[in-house]
């Protein structure tokens, strides 16, 4: 749920613009774009349903070149990766940046003002897949280009990525009344999933053999509840840590009030009972050494700005609260008790939330130490969930021990963190495995760290 805002990046290189025509193009037998045609081939496309679209032909869509020619935002995915990650290159193809139709304008990317904005990448040779993501946090369309994009490109497939409809840490804002703007998410990432399909089929011939959904912490949660209610869309999908939303709990509002609460007498004094009130709550023991950082960034602007989106009428004319005000400050966040909050409080949250009846084949992963969303108060409660869906056979679970919620903390503790970057790897060629092949995948189990190797790289989900 990372917040890390965007700024806007270089000038993009417009090669093509909007109002193109959709015809199918003819293929070579191999289903590849010859790299003397791609440009040619791409001034046909259209993107279905888009209000503007700027399409480039790159020599290299993953990172490396994006990077240097100002077709991502480097800002947008800081602090999703650890330092030494290595991400392959050299992939040339298309892409596409565009928006859909909205009313909202929080996202200033490339000076437009518009949300709902995309990215869509097509690899010269396809491997008749496509990926779809949504952004996690509140950050922009880009955030999953070196954590997704970059590999699932390598591997041959079209990768798409959202914004979501509404971004930075006022998105609240959007929406008529409490939830829209989160469900506005979901819808989102179905619209570009239809589009992609869509375009996917004029460039290459058809329409892909295989699509899946994956994406980290909201971007997660967005992909649980896609392969729940629009499953006929996907193949399959990775859940990275997602976000839980149950309208009786455990969801962020049951837990994020008592670190505001206990935390600073346990910074303090090391309170005994502030800390046995932090572990109850669901943060993991061992956790403790991540406890302040994630107070200063994290805590407390996620409480207040999810439960203004939630619950506008806590607060009264206030938006979105008080920053880190002490318990017993009139309407302080630290004291939100959300089993007591009005029916309507929950009314809001229910109309997003996950029932763990998912459709089609997906791999959890979370980490034992992640001090945002601890694993104990989400992947926990939704792998059970879904077994009492009766879902458990098209289900694979894996605590990853040592991870945390993002891998930009494990170079300040490289001793204590595990990167979850490279067992998301390894989840998602698992579901591919499992999908294509009918390869089962390890059973759901606790990875454990490894003694050593390349931790930063390599992955083994059987430990």
């Amino acid at each position: 749920m990372s917040y890390v805002r965007a700024a806007v990046p270089a000038a993009i290189t417009i090669v093509l613009t909007a109002a193109v025509t959709a015809a199918a193009l003819v293929l070579p037998p191999d289903g590849a774009v010859r790299a003397g045609e791609r440009c040619e081939r791409a001034d046909r496309l259209r993107v279905p349903g888009a209000e503007h679209q700027i399409v480039a032909c790159l020599d290299d869509v993953t990172t490396a070149g994006t990077t240097a020619s100002g077709h991502t935002d480097p800002e947008d995915w800081a602090g999703l990766h650890a330092p030494g990650t290595r991400n392959p290159s050299g992939v040339p193809g298309i892409q596409v940046d565009g928006y859909f139709p909205d009313d909202s304008s929080f996202n200033g990317t490339h000076g437009w003002d518009h949300d709902s904005q995309f990215v869509i990448r097509l690899p010269d040779q396809w491997n008749g897949g496509v990926v779809v993501t949504g952004a996690p946090g509140v950050r922009e369309q880009y955030a999953n280009d070196f954590i997704i994009g970059d590999r699932v490109l390598d591997r041959g497939y079209a990768f798409a990525s959202t914004d979501k409809g509404n971004v930075g840490t006022e998105f609240y804002r959007d929406g008529d009344r409490p939830g829209d703007a989160v469900a506005e998410w979901n819808e989102r990432v179905t619209e570009l999933t239809r589009a992609t399909k869509a375009v996917a089929r004029q460039l290459y011939g058809h329409m892909p053999r295989r699509t899946y959904v994956a994406g980290i912490s909201n971007g997660g949660y967005l992909a649980r509840w896609q392969l729940e209610n629009r499953h006929h869309l996907y193949d399959g999908g990775v859940d990275w840590e997602g976000t839980l939303w149950r309208p009786d709990g455990p969801n962020l509002f049951t837990y994020l009030p008592t670190a505001l609460r206990e935390y600073p007498d346990y910074a303090l004094t090391g309170d005994e009972e502030a800390h046995d009130a932090m572990i109850d709550a669901g943060f993991a023991p061992g956790s403790e050494f991540l406890w302040e950082y994630h107070y200063g960034v994290y805590w407390d602007l996620t409480q207040r700005i999810y439960r203004e989106e939630f619950d506008p009428g806590y607060d009264g004319d206030t938006e979105a609260g008080t920053p880190f005000c002490r318990p017993g400050t009139p309407q302080c966040d630290a004291d939100y008790d959300y089993h007591h909050r009005p029916e309507s409080v929950h009314d809001a949250v229910e109309k997003v939330s996950l029932t763990g009846r998912i459709q089609r084949p997906m791999i959890t992963l979370h980490g034992t130490l992640d001090a945002l969303l601890p694993i104990r108060t989400d992947s926990d409660v939704y792998a059970e969930m879904v077994r009492e869906a009766h879902r458990a056979k098209r289900f694979r679970y894996y605590r990853i021990e040592g991870g945390n919620h993002v891998d930009g903390l494990h170079a300040a503790y490289p001793e204590r963190l595990r990167p979850m970057l490279p067992c998301f790897r390894s989840a998602f060629e698992a579901l591919e495995g499992w999908v294509t092949d009918r390869r089962n995948p390890p059973d759901s189990a606790t990875v454990p760290e490894p003694e050593s190797g390349d931790e930063v790289n390599t992955c083994d989900l059987a430990g």
